[in-house]
């Protein structure tokens, strides 16, 4: 199963990603530097106790994998996670759109 899927965070930010298996377990690959700066500003307990929620966006059985790369782009843009002030996404790069 194919999906794209929205990841939640604490900070208030998002990251949009594609899953080309539809694995339960996958939370993509954003830059982890960029995201651990954002948690040293939440207050302690936050950082102690958090949830991160993932979203599944689009799934599909038979889209070939330009076909998810395409939703996948679709996603981040329309919910603007390559928006430094959204989210995590830094491709495509934003231009304020």
């Amino acid at each position: 199963m194919k999906q794209v899927y929205k990841i939640s965070y604490p900070t208030g930010k998002i990251y949009v990603g594609k899953d080309a298996i539809g694995s339960a377990r996958y939370f993509g690959s954003p830059n982890m530097e960029i995201v651990n700066a954002d948690f040293i500003l939440l207050p302690p307990e936050a950082r102690r106790s958090y949830v991160v929620k993932k979203e599944i966006l689009w799934e599909s059985e038979t889209a070939s994998d330009a076909e998810l790369a395409a939703k996948e782009l679709e996603m981040i843009r329309k919910f603007a996670s390559n928006n430094p002030a959204v989210g995590y996404n830094r491709w495509p790069k934003w231009r304020g759109e």
